[in-house]
């Protein structure tokens, strides 16, 4: 049986801390967190005395039973069972917006259960993706096989053959080609398959599990790094693998077999808040873009040497008088005190102001409280406006994701949409 412990970002975890059930976490569970961070060079969290305090990574980490929720967070309230299961689902709807989870697959059921881990989500895409595949039809290819056969097939190899059939002369040690199942993107499935088997604790997903694995054709187990995944050659035929693909990577990458026995498997899904943030603001204003508005991700410019220069977010627009203006966010997931931006903020603002002859730029954080801002002018520098605002948005209305987040930027940046 499966239990579940929902935590937001910097919050801190221990062996004392409770789960579903009432129990505590114990030992095992907060020294597994210890050994995989010592392995990702403690970036996710800090250790602390008996526990670990997370950062500014969100997602889900299975540990054994116990899935652990990381939940992000926009405001410094002490937070309700109620607060967890709305920011549960306004990051499933984040990841859904970024591309990384697609929630139209997973069906409304799963999606209403107050327990149902964002990795028990992933699993059931991914099962609903071999599924779907198994049922189109898996893809065979050709592949060299070498084998010492009672029938000549193929080419003979010579030297092979007079090393195994001396004595056998009956035998032909051959290479030749056979056309099957057996190639990297259905092992890649199986062996995600298998491990999912070994971690589940969702009695359903196991019974799913089961039955794909009995409709999936003989392949071999191998074992798959990343260097597997770099070697697939996309191609028209494999393009219905791509989702599925796309999970198992996710699935296989993060998985970390317990070596010591005793049934402490680990797989962690983790994404950086940052970054996730930037995307999905990005992703929410280009829904405005039209023949006179462009919205552009991750722009960069040569700034010194070799060091670049990189705003998140770049707007371009042609005014009336059919002059494109240019405008500059930078998306900041932090919680500040709105009368004190951080000077190194500000000096990048300005830098990015410079570079890209832009009048207006925006540090954008997120918020739960409204906070009226102005624009405020660099004193020096670029001729004509050149201004910066500090500016803060609403991620959730009431207990829903911020559906008009995008219209509300717009209007702090002045642009009309």
């Amino acid at each position: 049986m499966s239990r579940l412990v929902r935590v937001f970002e910097y919050e801190k975890l221990t062996i004392y801390s409770k789960c579903s059930e009432g129990k505590e976490l114990g030992e095992n569970v907060i020294n597994k967190l210890w050994q995989y961070n010592d392995v990702n060079n403690n970036i996710y969290f800090d250790g602390i005395r008996n526990g670990v305090k997370f950062k500014h990574f969100v997602g889900v980490i299975q540990i054994g039973n116990i899935t652990i929720e990381i939940l992000p967070k926009a405001d410094k309230q002490k937070s309700t069972e109620d607060d967890k299961k709305n920011w549960h689902d306004a990051l499933l709807k984040m990841l859904a917006k970024c591309k990384k989870i697609r929630v139209d697959s997973v069906s409304e059921a799963s999606l209403k259960k107050r327990n149902y881990s964002l990795l028990d989500l992933y699993f059931e895409l991914f099962l609903k993706e071999v599924d779907y595949l198994l049922e189109q039809g898996l893809i065979k290819k050709y592949r060299r096989n070498d084998g010492n056969l009672n029938a000549l097939k193929g080419r003979l190899d010579f030297g092979k053959n007079i090393q195994n059939n001396v004595i056998h002369k009956e035998r032909f040690f051959t290479t030749h080609q056979v056309y099957d199942y057996d190639h990297l993107l259905n092992q890649i499935l199986y062996k995600a398959l298998l491990v999912l088997q070994t971690i589940t604790n969702n009695s359903s997903l196991s019974d799913n599990i089961i039955r794909t694995l009995g409709n999936f054709p003989e392949v071999k187990e191998k074992e798959i790094n990343k260097g597997h995944f770099d070697s697939l050659v996309a191609n028209r035929k494999s393009t219905k693998y791509d989702e599925a693909i796309k999970i198992s990577k996710m699935i296989l990458l993060n998985y970390s077999p317990d070596i010591k026995g005793g049934g402490e498997n680990m797989l962690a899904l983790l994404f950086d808040m940052n970054k996730l943030w930037e995307e999905y603001v990005y992703r929410v204003l280009a829904k405005h873009q039209d023949g006179n508005l462009k919205v552009k991700f991750q722009n960069s410019e040569k700034f010194w040497k070799n060091k670049l220069i990189k705003p998140d977010i770049v707007i371009s627009k042609k005014n009336e008088d059919d002059i494109t203006e240019t405008f500059i966010i930078d998306t900041k997931w932090k919680i500040i005190d709105p009368k004190q931006p951080g000077d190194n903020d500000l000096k990048q603002m300005y830098a990015y102001n410079m570079y890209w002859d832009s009048k207006r730029s925006l540090l954008l954080y997120p918020s739960s409280t409204y906070y009226e801002t102005k624009f405020g002018d660099f004193h020096k520098g670029r001729e004509g406006e050149n201004k910066c605002k500090i500016g803060f948005v609403n991620v959730l209305k009431g207990k829903q994701l911020n559906e008009n987040l995008g219209q509300e930027i717009m209007g702090l940046m002045e642009i009309e949409v």
